[in-house]
């Protein structure tokens, strides 16, 4: 508005009816060249109309798909998206990361997306969506206007949400699930499904972990400087939702398209660690379009919890309600020395979000790891596990060759693994 603002005022000068000034017909040349340039660089991008839907995507890409909307037991109603299986296949269920959705599976597009490579090696593929986000925006009596409705973080996904998903996979089936894959969030809320509601898990054979955030200490990232703005920013602001609506993405996609590659992707790499030559700049500005999914600030303030204590714990309201609710001050730490699922997990040298020290630590205090897997690549970040160019290569035939074993223990040795939790004093 300002730039059309500035147009009309230039445009309004020059047929004053007093002598030219130079420095307006300079100024008015000026505008004109840059809003024309906007205006042909938003012309002449190209964005993929069809990618805003998974099942959209999914149904483009050649596949069935089908969706299933659940109920949690506090009442959420999430959405469950499936690229059936034919018969005798094995179900696997992928999970997002923060204020993210089940498109960023498919968005990479066929022979890329790790959805369709299962696919096409015959799994029966469920795409999870957390609360919150915008395919799981309802509550049998809360409307997402509602602030009751956004009082909840990673520990309820955890608790509630895969719970919910799982059995519904498991009955639908009559059979465990095969695999569970979750990128970032999506390990975080498994780690404390798998050692809150066991009987759960029992349910899950094995689960492979895409950079998770569990423990954050060691963290390089600048998120680390604005996670503990969170808890302020929520009391000044009163805000309970991340205001990530269709508006943001609207803005987010074409600030990008305008700013170019360059600006744009440094934007990322300044969080998730730097590598330009995985970047896929034309697949961002496609996920832009359903990007950020939503969420709750809670999911924030309890990851600038976890980071601050480096205790992997349950949500702190304060000595007072803690008193209240879990009968301590401090809150209870999740005991990850009670999951029994075998684990795999996948890790990034170039990933200032999930460090190698805090990836050690977690691997040391999980019971069950089989495997911690190195991505060959140096620069590999944070988002690379969904959006590098090569991540079909470089992780997802990997993940193949584990689930492909028909025994997840025989991965590696777990006896190695806790050997050098020993060396390292961990």
């Amino acid at each position: 508005m300002r730039l059309i603002g500035i147009v009309y005022l230039v445009s309004f000068c020059g047929h004053l009816d007093v002598a030219p000034i130079d420095v307006t017909s300079e100024l008015s040349a000026l505008v004109k060249r840059i809003f024309w340039t906007s205006w042909n660089t938003l012309n002449n991008t190209k964005f993929n109309p069809d990618v805003i839907l998974t099942p959209e995507m999914i149904r483009k890409a050649g596949y069935p798909v089908e969706a299933h909307v659940i109920m949690t037991e506090d009442g959420y109603l999430l959405t469950l998206h499936r690229i059936p299986g034919g018969n005798g296949s094995l179900p696997v269920l992928l999970q997002h990361a923060l204020f993210c959705n089940s498109a960023v599976w498919v968005v990479p597009g066929k022979g890329r997306a790790l959805a369709y490579l299962l696919a096409d090696q015959g799994y029966d593929v469920w795409l999870g969506n957390f609360r919150g986000n915008t395919y799981s925006r309802a509550h049998i009596s809360l409307s997402s206007t509602n602030s009751t409705f956004w009082n909840f973080s990673f520990n309820e996904m955890g608790i509630y949400d895969l719970p919910a998903m799982i059995t519904f996979i498991t009955n639908m089936r009559l059979q465990p699930l095969h695999t569970y894959i979750g990128h970032s969030m999506g390990a975080t809320s498994f780690y404390i499904m798998a050692s809150e509601r066991p009987e759960i898990a029992r349910m899950v054979k094995m689960m492979i972990s895409l950079a998770p955030s569990a423990l954050l200490d060691h963290m390089t990232s600048p998120v680390q400087y604005l996670l503990p703005l969170m808890d302020t920013i929520m009391m000044r602001f009163l805000l309970n939702e991340f205001l990530l609506n269709d508006s943001v993405r609207f803005l987010l996609k074409y600030a990008c398209a305008l700013a170019g590659e360059a600006i744009c992707a440094n934007v990322i790499f300044t969080f998730c660690g730097y590598d330009m030559e995985q970047f896929d700049h034309t697949l961002l500005l496609d996920s832009l379009s359903f990007l950020p999914a939503g969420g709750s600030v809670n999911t924030m303030i309890h990851y600038s919890q976890i980071f601050q204590s480096g205790k992997f714990r349950r949500y702190d309201y304060g000595r007072a309600k803690n008193l209240l609710i879990y009968d301590s001050a401090e809150p209870p730490n999740y005991n990850l020395s009670n999951i029994m699922v075998s684990i795999v997990l996948f890790y990034g040298s170039g990933d200032t979000l999930v460090d190698i020290v805090d990836l050690k630590r977690l691997s040391c205090t999980l019971p069950n790891v089989m495997d911690v897997y190195e991505v060959p690549w140096p620069n590999f970040n944070h988002a690379d596990f969904i959006w590098a160019k090569d991540a079909s290569k470089l992780v997802y035939e990997r993940v193949l060759e584990i689930m492909r074993k028909e025994n997840p223990n025989n991965v590696t040795s777990s006896t190695k693994i806790k050997d050098e939790c020993y060396t390292l004093n961990l």
